[in-house]
């Protein structure tokens, strides 16, 4: 009798176990989730790398995508839309990406985006032990002024920052609402931002949106004292991302970065 209440047991361990890790393995690749902001729910997707376990913190990266990519998730679809375009860019996948996902007409330099965006991310970072200090921010077209954005309405949030053909002035072909209303806007997004370092991507031959756009942010953040460095691509129109996030410094670049230790945490180290 005991014999077989110890094989039991043994039994009920091994399928605890081996539901455990299929739930684990569940939570790796790309996995959808929802939030609510206001009386509106978002479905966003979430990159999970295969080796991700809850036993370490995990930097996390926010990705904000171009006018291109804006809709909704029907209920219950797991398809890919934004998560299967960015990866791959990763060749040695070493972070979790969250990619929330803007309405059709949204834009991500508004009140209700930016509540989409950091919640999502806020929501990612609790599920999967995001690190508070490896945080970082990317964004193309229309998700590189959301970069700024967020950049500058949140100093000291991200490690890193990343805006990918982006800009602060709406643009002269599409109605993207400017980053600043300020009357120097470069200026002012530059001094909000401060030290936080910054890599601009731009194609110089951008019909889109202008390459002044960011050579004029590059330039301000030099001036307000800031850590930036910039790559221009000669002859490339506005999709200079391929080229950005192929670039085989990047991730290194991105994921090198920590924000400072919390004070008590420095104290309490001593």
């Amino acid at each position: 009798m005991k014999r077989a209440c110890l094989f039991a047991l043994l039994l009920f361990a091994t399928s605890v176990a081996a539901a455990l890790e299929c739930a684990a393995q569940l939570k790796t690749g790309i996995v959808f989730r929802e939030v609510s902001v206001g009386q509106v729910t978002y479905r966003y997707e979430v990159f999970v790398p295969q080796q991700w376990s809850p036993e370490k913190a995990w930097p996390v990266i926010l990705f904000l995508h171009g006018t291109g990519h804006r809709g909704v998730y029907p209920p219950g679809d797991t398809t890919s839309v934004l998560a299967k375009l960015f990866v791959g860019y990763q060749k040695k996948p070493e972070a979790i990406v969250v990619f929330p996902r803007c309405p059709d007409n949204g834009w991500w330099d508004t009140p209700q985006m930016e509540a989409l965006a950091l919640a999502a991310l806020e929501q990612t970072m609790k599920e999967f032990r995001g690190d508070p200090r490896r945080v970082y921010l990317t964004g193309l077209s229309m998700g590189g002024y959301g970069a700024w954005y967020l950049a500058s309405r949140h100093p000291g949030k991200f490690a890193a920052v990343a805006p990918v053909c982006g800009g602060i002035r709406t643009p002269p072909t599409l109605p993207i609402p400017p980053v600043s209303t300020a009357r120097n806007p470069y200026s002012d997004v530059a001094k909000k931002i401060g030290k936080t370092p910054v890599w601009v991507f731009h194609g110089s031959a951008d019909e889109t949106v202008p390459v002044a756009e960011s050579r004029k942010m590059v330039a301000a953040l030099k001036a307000a004292g800031g850590r930036v460095r910039y790559s221009e691509y000669p002859g490339v129109g506005h999709n200079s991302w391929d080229r950005a996030y192929a670039e085989p410094a990047f991730f290194p670049w991105l994921l090198s970065h920590r924000l400072p230790a919390p004070v008590r945490a420095r104290q309490s180290a001593h």
